[in-house]
Parts: structure tokens; C-alpha cells; sequence
């Protein structure tokens, strides 16, 4: 009796100190939020209106590079001969890739080029002796068929895949090529790639950059690659496009595209300051009035990763390298000279700030922190335009990047936004410069070592230890947001509990690793 007395007056004690800190501190922080949340939301709007309104004119106006800027073959000449071809650098850097490595440097050396005109190189940091020996092993097999490769390694991995490619211009073969191809270790270029690419640089003295698209060998692999295709595809079907097309600028993906050297030197070369090395040296290039060409048609073979870990891993790169460079080159860019306000403002604003930063935050913050609370907080109403309509058609537009995704966009929205979990926090940590804003982890590629051992799923069973499944953050804001569903379906009048209770599942299986592709051990 005592007990159930006491019960009585704790929770008594606990409502009464709600009631007193929600008035004063809880409904006007959380009416800041929904402000902020709000204009976070409408900046993001209109960045995705604007952009497909500009791919809508450039899909009914016929804009091809070809078009824009002058394409002519590279055509055979009698008295020069393969001289008429400009020499050309491959780079292939890699770590450890011991599923892929044969797929790359035999694509790399199957480019139709003359072969006194192409030098490969290999730039391996593998740490692991054996797979070392066998990429070496690899290059002097295509050496020996008269391939003009190169095998280099380095005693440290400092600066990770900026200080290889840095170290790799430093060679002394290097000083009479004119162009570089950079292909990562999974990537697997069509052979006519440097005759479609080559031509836009030598005929356009003011092109840094020929970047292609990348096609996706393993999208169907689980839902998980299915998802990332979506993004993806928006991404390079729509912005990377709208920024070649309207302001000759887009970030650099690292790899699938072909540099002008004396571009490359003049920007600086390869910096190993931040994870994004790739794009610190487009934006570089792109202050020193260079610009860059998307080519949309022109699709280079790369993988997925479609484990749960790898993924996060590359994601928390991939936020945190931009929101760290936003923080370190913004008054450079401002304070520029050789670019037009115009194109200052599409970088700062657009690029980095909306795309890299605002996309990560109000997806975590607004709808699975500051929407799900407000079921608490009946004093604090989010407009239906907010809530609903605004975040509706941005998900249309982002998906209409992949057409035959469609049906899964509401599995895509889910995942989106469990993503945007790690995304909020490595975007935080990059601007904030935290503790792992230098954190480089290799994305691992599974090539064809997953259909090698899908055969041992019958007889095996998946040897995963349940410490490297569970995700305590995820599981977290699951059971949060399972709550949130509860607390509004009994005493709530927002009728979010549907979604709520949908995204907390989606936590929930991200967070007991059910994403993604195990991968049998032996």
C-alpha cells in the first residue's frame, strides 16, 4: 500500500514538474524550433524547384556538353601519328581491394588509346602483404603484354587516397602527360572512355574537369543498394547536371573523371586537409576561374557498398568532409576575385550550405526530433504545409531520378531518414571540427566475393557477433520515436502515430542491423 502510495506521489511530483518547465522553457524552445526547422525546410524547397525547373529546360532545349562546348574526335594523322594524341596519366589508387583490384587495372588497361600514349599507374597503400604481391603480380602480367604500367607503393599512408595521388604526380613519367584519369579500385571504365572525354579538354582550353556518371553493377543486391541508387541518381542526374549546365561548377566525385594537369598544379594540387579531398580541389580550381563538364551519357561501372557498416562509414565521409571544407574555404570564396558574385553565391549557398549542410540537419532534427515532440506539446502546432505538403514534393522530386524505384520511395524516405541520423552528426563534427573529422575508413567492396559464398548460406549460418549488429543510437531514437507514436495515439490529436511508428520499425532494423547484405564467414 505504501508503496503504490509512493508511486502515487512520484508521478504526481513528475507531472507537476512538466507542467512548470513546459510553459516557461519547452513550448518556446520548441516554437524556435519549428521557425527554424520551417525556413530550413523552404530553403531546401526551392533549391529542389529551381533545380528541376532548370533540367526541365535543359531536357526541352536539347543542351548536350557536346553542344556547349566544342567536341571534335580525335582523328588519325598521317605524318604525326600517335603523336596527335595527348599523352595521359591513369591513376588507380587502392587500399587492401583484394575482390577488385583485377576488375580495374584490366578496364584501365583496356582503354583504346595508343599505347605509347597512356601511362597506368598503380597506386597501392594495402597494408596486407599478400594482396600487395598480388596486385603487383597483376601489373606485371599486363606489363609483360606491352601495357605501359606502373606499380607504386609508398612507406606510410599519409593523407590516405589525397597523399597517394599526391605522391603519384611526383614521378618524373609523370612530367609529359598532359591529362589524368582517376578510377578507383571498383570502378571499371567502357574502352572508348578517354576518346569521349579527351576531346572536351583539348578543344576547350578553359575546362578543367570532364566528369562521367557512375553506373551501378549491384544495385539490386539488397534494399539497401536500391535505396542509395535513388540518391544517387538524383544526384547525378540532376545536380550534378544542373551544375555544369548553369555554372560550369559541381564537386568532383574523386573518381570516373579526366583532369587537365596544369589545372590540377595550378589549384594546388592534392590537399589531405579534410575527408573530401576530391571536392576541396574542385572548389580550389573552380576560384581560379577553370570550369568543369558533366557528362551525363557517359557511364563508368562502380559498386555499392552493401554492408550496413560500410555504408555508414562512407556516409559519415561523405557529410563530414563538406561541412569541415564549408568551414575552412567560406571567406576564401567570399574574398575571391576570379568568379562572379553570381557563382560565389551558387557555391556558398547552394552547394555547400543548403545541399550539404541544411539537407542533413532539418531531415533529423525536424522530423524525427522536433515533429515527434510536439505530440507532447499540443501549444506547439507545425502548419500541414510544413509537415506535409513541402516534404511530399521534395521526396517526388528527388525521385524521379530512378523511375523504376518508385513504388519503393516510401521504403526510401524511411531509410532517409535513419541515414540522416549519422549525416547530422558527421555534419556537426565537420564543422565543428570534433573528434573523427579526419576519420578515413575505406569503403569495402565486395566484387565478387558475396555470389562466391552466397552458395554457403544453405549449409552455413552467418557468424555476426551481436555487439557488431547493434546500434545503440539507433535503437535510441527508435524507442523515442515509438513513444512519441504511443503518447499520440492515446492522448495525442496530431495523428502522426502512422508515421511515427513507421520510422521507429525503420530505426529499429537499423539498429538490430537488419540493412544491408551479411556476408557469410568462413
Amino acid at each position: 500500500m505504501e508503496s503504490q502510495d509512493g508511486t502515487i506521489a512520484l508521478t504526481g511530483q513528475i507531472g507537476l514538474i512538466w507542467k512548470q518547465t513546459k510553459a516557461p522553457l519547452l513550448v518556446p524552445f520548441l516554437k524556435v524550433m519549428v521557425v527554424v526547422c520551417l525556413a530550413m525546410s523552404v530553403m531546401l524547397f526551392v533549391e529542389r524547384v529551381y533545380m528541376g525547373i532548370v533540367i526541365v529546360f535543359l531536357k526541352l532545349l536539347g543542351r548536350k556538353p557536346e553542344k556547349m562546348y566544342k567536341w571534335e574526335a580525335i582523328k588519325d594523322d598521317v605524318e604525326l601519328g600517335n603523336s596527335a594524341y595527348p599523352m595521359v596519366l591513369i591513376q588507380i589508387p587502392m587500399y587492401n581491394e583484394k575482390e577488385v583490384y583485377q576488375l580495374s587495372i584490366g578496364a584501365a588497361c583496356g582503354l583504346s588509346w595508343p599505347a605509347d600514349r597512356i601511362i597506368i599507374q598503380v597506386l597501392d597503400d594495402s597494408t596486407d602483404r599478400a594482396i600487395k604481391s598480388m596486385v603487383e603480380q597483376e601489373c606485371k602480367r599486363w606489363a609483360s603484354k606491352g601495357i605501359n604500367i606502373k606499380y607504386e607503393i609508398r612507406d606510410n599512408r599519409n593523407g590516405y587516397k589525397a597523399g597517394a595521388l599526391k605522391e603519384g604526380m611526383k614521378h618524373s613519367y609523370v612530367k609529359q602527360c598532359d591529362y589524368v584519369a582517376i578510377f578507383d579500385a571498383d570502378f571499371q571504365p567502357e574502352p572508348d572512355f578517354l576518346y569521349r572525354t579527351i576531346p572536351f579538354l583539348i578543344n576547350n582550353p578553359e575546362i578543367a574537369l570532364v566528369q562521367a556518371r557512375w553506373k551501378f553493377v549491384n544495385s539490386d543486391e539488397c534494399l539497401m543498394t536500391r535505396m542509395q541508387e535513388m540518391s544517387l541518381d538524383y544526384h547525378f542526374i540532376v545536380e550534378q547536371e544542373v551544375g555544369s549546365s548553369t555554372y560550369a561548377f559541381f564537386g568532383f566525385n574523386g573518381t570516373a573523371g579526366v583532369w587537365r594537369i596544369s589545372a590540377l598544379n595550378e589549384a594546388g594540387g592534392w590537399k589531405d586537409r579534410t575527408t573530401v579531398e576530391d571536392m576541396d580541389l574542385a572548389v580550389r580550381a573552380s576560384l581560379k576561374g577553370w570550369k568543369f563538364v558533366y557528362v551525363g551519357n557517359l557511364k563508368v561501372k562502380n559498386e555499392l557498398p552493401s554492408t550496413f557498416k560500410a555504408y555508414r562509414y562512407q556516409q559519415h565521409r561523405w557529410s563530414c568532409g563538406p561541412a569541415n571544407l564549408f568551414k575552412k574555404m567560406a571567406i576564401e570564396i567570399i574574398r575571391n576575385r576570379k568568379v562572379s558574385l553570381w557563382k560565389k553565391f551558387y557555391v556558398i549557398y547552394s552547394f555547400f550550405f543548403v545541399r550539404k549542410i541544411v539537407a542533413h540537419i532539418v531531415t533529423f532534427v525536424f522530423y524525427c526530433v522536433v515533429l515527434p515532440t510536439t505530440v507532447f506539446v499540443p501549444e506547439v502546432q507545425v502548419p500541414k504545409w510544413g509537415a506535409v505538403y513541402i516534404p511530399s514534393i521534395i521526396t517526388l522530386l528527388n525521385a524521379v531520378g530512378t523511375p523504376r524505384s518508385l513504388h519503393l520511395v516510401m521504403f526510401w524516405i524511411l531509410f532517409e531518414n535513419v541515414m540522416s541520423l549519422h549525416r547530422t552528426k558527421a555534419t556537426f563534427i565537420g564543422l565543428l571540427e570534433a573528434g573523427r573529422v579526419n576519420e578515413w575508413v575505406v569503403t569495402e567492396k565486395l566484387g565478387d566475393a558475396l555470389k562466391a559464398k552466397s552458395g554457403a548460406k544453405a549449409s552455413k549460418r552467418t557468424h555476426i557477433r551481436m555487439g557488431e549488429r547493434l546500434h545503440l543510437l539507433e535503437l535510441g531514437v527508435g524507442a523515442y520515436l515509438f513513444f512519441c507514436g504511443c503518447y499520440d495515439m492515446g492522448f495525442g490529436k496530431n495523428r502522426y502515430f502512422i508515421f511515427l511508428f513507421l520510422q521507429s520499425i525503420a530505426f529499429f532494423i537499423a539498429g538490430f542491423g537488419y540493412v544491408g547484405t551479411f556476408v557469410p564467414t568462413s
